[in-house]
């Protein structure tokens, strides 16, 4: 038997399907390592892209969260996986990315309730520091559970509409122009993900110090969102060559033909009447 077959795990068929279940695993795991960070993260920091002064001595800030910078890999892995593995596979990582979200936020909730080495204060609260500030863990833990709603609520939404509408493209074009449905899914679920996530995490208080209350809110949330959205909108587009070029080198990789294994509207098998297998 020859070397490359015999290191072969026994549940795997071949060297071609061993090859494609790896390569999965790749874009798996790229897509739900760049969610936990993006859970960890969050709004746990705000970039500052531009300042632009305004007649009224104030400022318009264009500012994006943290959380946002690795997000748009996050659409690019879904679109490989629905592209090449089908709409089944795309969206059951989603589906274990929101278990996923559930198991990150289930350990900062347990790791803030054990007993720890933070000094107490008489009541039994942990002391702040002279800034009013609790330990990091604490200030992460908080800014997470305060952001964990909208992110799973934008999440879930966004991707699920981004495989379908995918797919819904790939259908509509008999498999053709790549781009358009690289471009089109991507632009409409971001757009999606962006709003809800904005205004849900200022809904429960998660942009204290970056909105400034005392200036009307509707204004900049509209700000926040559209500097997001342009944000991830600029990355949708640049990602299509890196798609276009990685679809094509993977199909040739794995032995996949997208269009002939993978159309949304193929019939499904239908196997012969009972009667007529005996």
């Amino acid at each position: 038997m020859p070397r490359r077959l015999a290191a072969l795990h026994p549940i795997e068929a071949s060297a071609l399907h061993a090859r494609r279940e790896r390569v999965f695993l790749v874009l798996a795991g790229l897509f739900l390592g760049t969610l936990a960070m993006l859970n960890i993260l969050g709004v746990t920091r705000f970039i500052k892209l531009l300042e632009v002064d305004r007649d009224d001595g104030g400022a318009l800030v264009f500012a994006v969260a943290v959380g946002v910078l690795p997000y748009p890999v996050t659409f690019l892995c879904t679109d490989f996986i629905s592209e090449l593995y089908g709409r089944a596979r795309a969206n059951a990582v989603v589906w274990v990315g929101l278990l996923l979200n559930l198991w990150v936020m289930l350990i900062l909730w347990v790791g803030g309730t054990l007993p720890g080495f933070e000094p107490l204060g008489p009541d039994g609260a942990i002391v702040r520091d002279a800034a009013d500030r609790l330990p990091v863990f604490f200030e992460v833990r908080t800014l997470a559970f305060g952001a964990v709603a909208a992110s799973m609520i934008a999440y879930l939404a966004a991707q699920l509409i981004d495989v379908y509408l995918f797919h819904l493209w790939k259908k509509l074009t008999g498999g053709r122009h790549l781009w358009l449905r690289n471009n089109g899914s991507t632009i409409i679920s971001q757009l999606v993900d962006t709003v809800a996530v904005i205004l849900i995490t200022y809904s429960i208080g998660g942009l204290a110090g970056v909105v400034d209350e005392t200036r009307p809110v509707a204004g900049q949330l509209l700000l926040l969102i559209a500097t997001g959205y342009a944000f991830k909108f600029t990355f949708a587009a640049i990602d299509t060559i890196p798609f276009y070029l990685g679809v094509r080198w993977l199909s040739r990789f794995l032995q996949i033909d997208p269009q002939r294994e993978h159309e949304a509207d193929r019939e499904e098998v239908r196997l012969p009447p009972a009667s007529s297998r005996r």
